[in-house]
C-alpha cells in the first residue's frame, strides 16, 4: 500500500502545525496552510479547520481549569460577522488580495503590541479580534494572530486555555460559514480523516515536552509565529 505525496506532505505539515498549537495556543494554521494552499489547495481551508476544531477541543479539555469563557463571549460575537465576510471574500476577493492584507494587517497589529504599552482585552478589543480572527481565518484558515496579540500577556496555560476554547467556538462558526459558499462538503471530510492521527501524535509530542515553558517564552514565541505569518501573507500575494 502507498501513500499520496501529497496526502503525506498534508499529514507533515499538519504533525508540526498541532505541535505549534499545543506548545503556544496556536499556530497550526500558520504552520500548515502556507504550504498546503501552493502545493496542495484542497486542504484549504475546510480540512485545515476541521483539523484545528479537533486539536482545539483536545487542548480545552486539557486546559479546562485556566479557560475564562466569560471573557471570551465579546470575542465569539465578533467572530460571527467576521466569518460571515470571510466567506464573503472568497467568492468576490482573489487569493493574492486577500493574503496581501491579511499580512499587512497582522505585521501592524505585530509592531502595535511590542511597543512601551500594554493592550488589554477590553470587551470592544475582544469582539475587534474576535472579527478579525474570523474574517482571517475563513478567508485563508490564518485566524490566530489577533486573538494571540490582544491575550498575549496571559500566563502560558491561561492562554492556551482561552485560545483552544476561542478556536472550538470560531472553528465552528468557519465551518458553518464555509457550507453555503462550497468550501465544505463530503469531499473535505474525507480529505480530513488521514489527518486526525498525525494532528493527534503532534499533540501529544508537544504534552510531552513543552508545556513546562514560561510565559515570556510562550509570548515571544507567538509574535514570533504571527510575524512569519505576516511575512508569508505578503509573499504568497506577491508570487
Amino acid at each position: 500500500m502507498t501513500i499520496d505525496p501529497t496526502a503525506l506532505l498534508a499529514m507533515t505539515m499538519i504533525f508540526l502545525g498541532s505541535f505549534v498549537q499545543t506548545a503556544i495556543g496556536f499556530g497550526l494554521a500558520i504552520v500548515s496552510a502556507p504550504i498546503l494552499i501552493i502545493i496542495a489547495p484542497q486542504y484549504v481551508p475546510a480540512p485545515i479547520c476541521l483539523v484545528a476544531l479537533f486539536i482545539s477541543l483536545l487542548n480545552s479539555l486539557k486546559h479546562r481549569d485556566s479557560i475564562e469563557l466569560g471573557g471570551l463571549k465579546m470575542a465569539i460575537l465578533g467572530r460571527i460577522p467576521g466569518s460571515i465576510a470571510g466567506a464573503t471574500l472568497l467568492v468576490f476577493v482573489s487569493t493574492q488580495s486577500l493574503s496581501l492584507w491579511v499580512g499587512l494587517l497582522v505585521l501592524l497589529a505585530v509592531f502595535i503590541s511590542i511597543m512601551p504599552f500594554r493592550i488589554e482585552p477590553t470587551p470592544r478589543r475582544m469582539v475587534i479580534a474576535g472579527f478579525f480572527s474570523g474574517l482571517f481565518g475563513t478567508s485563508s484558515a490564518i485566524g490566530g494572530p489577533p486573538m494571540a496579540i490582544l491575550l498575549q500577556h496571559q500566563e502560558a496555560n491561561q492562554l492556551r486555555g482561552n485560545l483552544s476554547a476561542f478556536f472550538v467556538f470560531s472553528s465552528i462558526i468557519s465551518l458553518i460559514t464555509l457550507i453555503p459558499v462550497g468550501f465544505l462538503n463530503i469531499d473535505k471530510l474525507w480529505l480530513t480523516l488521514p489527518l486526525l492521527p498525525a494532528a493527534w501524535a503532534g499533540y501529544w509530542l508537544a504534552l510531552k515536552t513543552t508545556q513546562s515553558l514560561p510565559k515570556q517564552t510562550i509570548r515571544y514565541g507567538a509574535l514570533t509565529l504571527c510575524l512569519i505569518c505576516g511575512f508569508i501573507a505578503i509573499y504568497k500575494s506577491l508570487v
